[in-house]
């Protein structure tokens, strides 16, 4: 008979429980019987429904734990689902239930449907595309992710079940996960990165033809289209440090009052709003409640909450990005993060356009550094010339006096029209991003004479000096040193104390009989000094020293020290 209950006899593994089995099956009913695991043990009978369940023996004394473990993994906060070898459903949990969009009360279950079906055909992202299948054949757990639609995802991962003493596994434990908003955060990321690389996508074919104002243009309407369509912020304000006055400079800003857009804004901490203490600090600032915040300035039309953070470029601020709302606490920390991710590729994009402002500039200083290299000893040469000749014959000759005079004059001036080129193509005014090095004032225009027998020495000296605007000249040896003193003026000395043509003291004692004021410097290498010269040129009170090879900032210094009036320099 067709319509005769069906129960469903789990256990009968001992003599007594086979006896009750065949109890069981005298009655009016149809009994099918299923392994310990509990299912049937024929396949025919595994898509059919029962009336009852009869449990015996072993799996009896399991019951209880069994209903116990169902009902805690029904209120998982992960689906759970159990598949058969053909890959259909044969238990879920209340979360699979959900998570497959039967969220309806009278919704149909998807047990007994297969897990594509559940979900509607899912598409497979990876990194596993058949998880089911890999996790049957290999025996181990497999994982992957499925997209249903456009916004939702979902990490599956698909365990073997073995029976006892199965050689191969007959079931499927699947646990999925939503994991919808990890993913969007992912492709957020993926899309800030694409617009941190788009704002320094300026082709340099383009650029060449294109004047700063335009490549600034460019890079404003490229941060406001990506902040809109990436970050999806609204209302922005953008200022650039000027380093040299401390002042936060507009470059642009969409939706902030006039009022707020011409501001003047110090980068401190106090009495500039949050945009000078973000400045000032370096450090990025979330204002949940404009009204209530002490450091808020107005600066959008009914802003109710802010957030705003630095221009970082290595460990210096270039300037602050603001984003303002109308609504309170509008702005959380994942926003302050993905925004200081683009903020990090705008402070490479603005530090790359500053470069480009330079760039003709550095060519320029390239080419005028090179020729005043090439130039620089065949210039000492002529001067070395005419400090002799002027020994020789300015006594005896007025007329070859006055030409040896212009000859020296105009010999100089070459040397500074050379340098010029350089200095004439920096613009007046930097750009505030852009990072110049201190200047040396103490040194501009001071006429400085380097006596070293080595070349490197001396053209290091051209090339570094004349950077900070020193008139470079040099001796090969202290009896060229001596004539260039005695010939010519100088603001101060760079002399080698190893000078293989005369000895020290006596060099220095003839400089002081020729200019008992003029600052020297010396110069050795590291090593013992067993005839004390530098014990004795201290004594005779030449205490400025350098030891090579000595940096840049050495002696720079050294030479500041040199040229301050001697109040100072007895201070220091």
């Amino acid at each position: 008979m067709t319509d005769r209950p069906r129960l469903l006899v789990l256990g009968a593994g001992n003599e007594a429980d086979r006896s009750l089995l065949e109890l069981i099956q005298s009655l009016e009913c149809t009994v099918c019987t299923a392994t310990d695991d509990g299912w049937p043990t024929d396949e025919t009978d595994s898509d059919q429904d029962y009336s009852g369940a009869v449990v015996l023996g072993a799996p009896a004394r399991r019951l209880p734990a069994l209903l116990a473990f169902e009902n805690v993994l029904k209120h998982l906060p992960e689906g759970v689902a159990v598949l058969d070898s053909s890959l259909q459903i044969r238990w879920c949990n209340n979360r699979f239930f959900e998570l497959t969009g039967r969220t309806e009360p009278d919704s149909v279950s998807p047990v007994g449907l297969s897990f594509h079906d559940a979900f509607g055909s899912p598409q497979i992202v990876g990194p596993d595309f058949s998880p089911f299948h890999t996790a049957l054949g290999a025996g181990s757990p497999a994982r992957t992710t499925y997209r249903v639609g456009d916004k939702t995802y979902f990490d599956v991962l698909a365990a073997p079940v073995y029976a006892d003493n199965a050689e191969y596994p007959s079931l499927l434990v699947v646990t999925v996960r939503d994991i919808s908003a990890e993913q969007q955060q992912v492709e957020k990321l993926k899309a800030i990165h694409q617009a941190g690389e788009d704002l320094g996508d300026l082709a340099p074919e383009d650029l060449a033809s294109m004047k700063m104002d335009d490549r600034k243009e460019l890079l404003k309407q490229k941060i406001v289209q990506h902040t809109k369509n990436v970050l999806n912020f609204e209302t922005i304000e953008v200022r650039l440090l000027n380093e040299r006055t401390n002042r936060l400079e507009p470059l642009l800003n969409v939706g902030m009052t006039a009022e707020a857009a011409a501001r003047e804004l110090i980068a401190e901490p106090q009495g500039n709003g949050v945009t000078g203490f973000v400045a000032a600090t370096g450090k990025s600032y979330l204002c949940r409640d404009t009204s209530t915040d002490l450091l808020y300035l107005r600066g959008a039309v009914g802003a109710c909450s802010s957030l705003t953070v630095p221009l970082m470029h290595h460990d210096r601020v270039l300037g602050t990005f603001n984003v303002e709302s109308t609504k309170s606490n509008a702005f959380s920390e994942q926003d302050q993060q993905f925004l200081e991710l683009f903020c990090r590729d705008l402070a490479v994009a603005l530090n790359t356009l500053e470069l480009l402002v330079f760039e003709r500039v550095t060519s320029v200083s390239e080419s005028s550094t090179q020729l005043l290299r090439d130039a620089a000893k065949p210039v000492d040469e002529i001067l070395n010339d005419i400090a002799w000749l002027q020994t020789k014959y300015v006594g005896f000759d007025p007329e070859a006096a006055g030409r040896l005079q212009r000859m020296l004059k105009q010999t100089r001036t070459i040397r500074q029209l050379i340098h010029g080129v350089g200095e004439k193509a920096v613009p007046k005014t930097a750009s505030p991003v852009f990072h110049q090095a201190p200047s040396r004032p103490k040194l501009k225009q001071k006429r400085v004479l380097v006596a070293d027998g080595d070349e490197s020495v001396r053209q290091a000296a051209h090339e570094l000096l004349a950077r900070y605007g020193c008139d470079v000249e040099t001796a090969h040896n202290g009896e060229e040193a001596l004539l260039m003193i005695r010939s010519f003026h100088y603001d101060v000395v760079l002399f080698d104390a190893e000078m293989t043509d005369m000895h020290l003291i006596e060099a220095l004692t003839q400089i002081l009989d020729i200019h008992p004021h003029l600052p020297v410097i010396l110069m050795k290498g590291f090593g013992y000094d067993g005839a004390h010269r530098m014990v004795k040129a201290r004594q005779m009170g030449f205490k400025l020293a350098l030891y090579k090879p000595f940096r840049l900032d050495l002696l720079l210094a050294e030479l500041e020290k040199a040229l301050a009036p001697p109040d100072e320099f007895n201070a220091k």
